[in-house]
């Protein structure tokens, strides 16, 4: 999806595009990342040079997490995990290929949902975006977003994104 294709600022809202699988609610989300500096150098680890984009919640004292929402029966998977980075965190890129798909029950109620998660290296970030006047987001480095995100899964699949970031070439990044 590009900027320039986007018309509203407002975040899409209701569930008449849902989609669901076998009952679960079918969700995507995104790690939003960077690599501080323009490439690594042989003298930094990954880990001093990644960092990855947090949001807080909607419900205030809810804890960080990282964009996702639900997918659309309108939208591939790809513009979902787009959309809702943009949405939630005002921010763009490129999306990578998926970390993998978990299945998790609401912490609130007796919802099952399906996530998916991919990588966005991070491109740009927006100074409004929908969603600007109740989230706020942070640049954190991975230790950090292990220790406040709320959701396991989520936790989970920013190790995969480690693991494969390390397995690429600095040359690479």
């Amino acid at each position: 999806m590009e900027l320039k294709n986007m018309v509203s600022m407002v975040a899409r809202r209701g569930r008449q595009l849902q989609r669901y699988n076998h009952g679960q609610r079918q969700v995507v989300g995104c790690i939003p990342y960077r690599i501080k500096g323009s490439k690594m150098g042989s003298d930094m680890k990954l880990e001093d040079a990644l960092e990855v984009l947090v949001i807080t919640a909607q419900r205030k004292g809810k804890g960080m997490l990282f964009p996702k929402g639900g997918w659309e029966s309108d939208e591939s998977i790809v513009e979902a995990a787009q959309r809702e980075s943009i949405e939630e965190a005002g921010v763009f890129g490129t999306v990578e290929g998926e970390l993998g798909k978990w299945c998790f029950k609401s912490k609130g109620n007796d919802v099952h949902y399906e996530g998916h998660m991919f990588p966005l290296l991070v491109k740009g970030q927006l100074d409004f975006w929908p969603e600007k006047d109740i989230r706020q987001r942070h640049w954190v480095s991975v230790p950090k977003a292990k220790e406040v995100c709320q959701y396991s899964w989520m936790k989970e699949a920013l190790d995969v994104l480690v693991t494969r970031l390390e397995s690429t070439p600095s040359s690479n990044l």
